[in-house]
């Protein structure tokens, strides 16, 4: 957790420095009440308006009612087919719903498709039941998680998005949220893109209508109560490059479909994604002193993808700088020195430098030979 809340914290720096050095093509008007447009993986904002207001989420909300049952499957505490009751508050919840009965058995994985495609209130309750016993333990756990990945304006009451006072988010923290699933359940993003599901002899259409405008979008979620107004969060990859968008507060359901695919035109347009070391890619070779080897193979531990305006790529320019003396045993993956980036000889963004293997310490004349070097050094 602590690297991640680093990596926000550099995304950050990036976005704040970069905004100032690099000239942008103006945004598109939005109609809406706030919206941003972010690139992923870096977390980089490339448009933004109100992205910090308190909103109600309505369906929106499910994106974490999804989280919490992937991790729960992914530990092992829930199974794909796994029978779950159907309580008597989750048949009667009020709202979307994908038609589950009390006496009619139902699968996890029947759920999660209820809940994502159909945006299914009844879905929700039952799996947020079964991961936590009751809907209100589960919405604290919702809040853990929400803490957890820097949602720091985000408060749940329940696990559907159905109104409450103390139920809401911000567009900001939604495209955490986002990102977060892409990034942590890659294999389970797929739900995101099913353009229907058939449940109790019920076919009902996903309602991101992106689905069927844009090939190149793969998902995400749509919401809508009366007070929170029509809202989409939608992603798209151009390879190699992957954009969000939250659009919150829209007229209409066309118009939320509308607004956030000239969100994701404009990223494409005037933006390219760059993969400027892989993970595990060595960038620098590092003298070690009293290692059992001279140098130390050293890179990033994840892909640094940068998505700058067009033509700026090329202006780019990395340096190292490590910690010196450098001493053995080093442990892989331990950080031993930062990657700085440039653009135009101006500070643009730094990412910590780790070893990418472990260094054991030399034997004791090895130790002795490099002491020496170092009193001289």
């Amino acid at each position: 957790m602590k690297h991640l809340l680093l990596l926000f914290t550099l995304f950050y720096s990036f976005n704040a420095v970069a905004d100032q050095l690099l000239p942008l093509p103006p945004a598109p008007p939005v109609a809406a009440r706030a919206y941003l447009l972010a690139d992923f993986p870096s977390g980089r904002l490339l448009v933004q308006e109100g992205i910090n207001d308190r909103i109600e989420p309505a369906s929106l909300t499910k994106l974490m009612t999804a989280y919490l049952t992937f991790t729960a499957i992914k530990q092992g505490r829930l199974k794909m087919n796994q029978v779950l009751p159907v309580s008597e508050k989750a048949w009667r919840t009020e709202g979307s719903r994908m038609f589950i009965e009390m006496n009619r058995p139902v699968t996890v994985d029947e759920l999660i498709h209820g809940m994502i495609i159909q945006s299914g209130n009844d879905a929700c309750i039952s799996l947020a039941e079964g991961i936590a016993g009751s809907e209100e333990v589960f919405a604290q756990m919702m809040n853990q998680q929400a803490a957890r990945l820097g949602m720091k304006n985000t408060h749940y009451m329940n696990s559907t998005g159905l109104p409450h006072p103390q139920h809401y988010t911000t567009a900001y923290d939604l495209s955490l949220l986002a990102a977060a699933i892409i990034r942590d359940f890659p294999e389970d993003f797929k739900y995101y893109s099913m353009k229907e599901y058939r449940y109790n002899n019920i076919t009902q259409p996903n309602r991101n209508r992106l689905l069927w405008l844009d090939p190149s979008v793969d998902g995400m979620k749509t919401g809508h109560t009366e007070s929170a107004g029509y809202c989409l969060i939608a992603t798209a990859k151009r390879n190699p490059m992957r954009l969000i968008s939250v659009v919150l507060g829209a007229s209409s359901d066309n118009v939320r479909a509308t607004e956030s695919q000239k969100l994701l035109n404009y990223g494409f347009q005037f933006f390219d994604s760059h993969r400027v070391y892989a993970k595990g890619q060595t960038i620098s070779n590092l003298p070690v002193w009293k290692g059992k080897e001279k140098t130390l193979k050293t890179g990033l531990s994840q892909d640094l993808l940068l998505t700058l305006p067009k033509g700026h790529y090329s202006r780019i320019k990395a340096s190292v700088t490590s910690k010196q003396p450098l001493l053995a045993p080093i442990s892989a993956g331990q950080a031993v020195g930062t990657l700085r980036l440039t653009l135009d000889d101006k500070p643009l963004a730094e990412y910590p430098l780790v070893a990418l293997e472990e260094m054991p310490i030399a034997n004791i004349f090895g130790r002795a030979l490099d002491t020496i070097k170092l009193w001289f050094k």
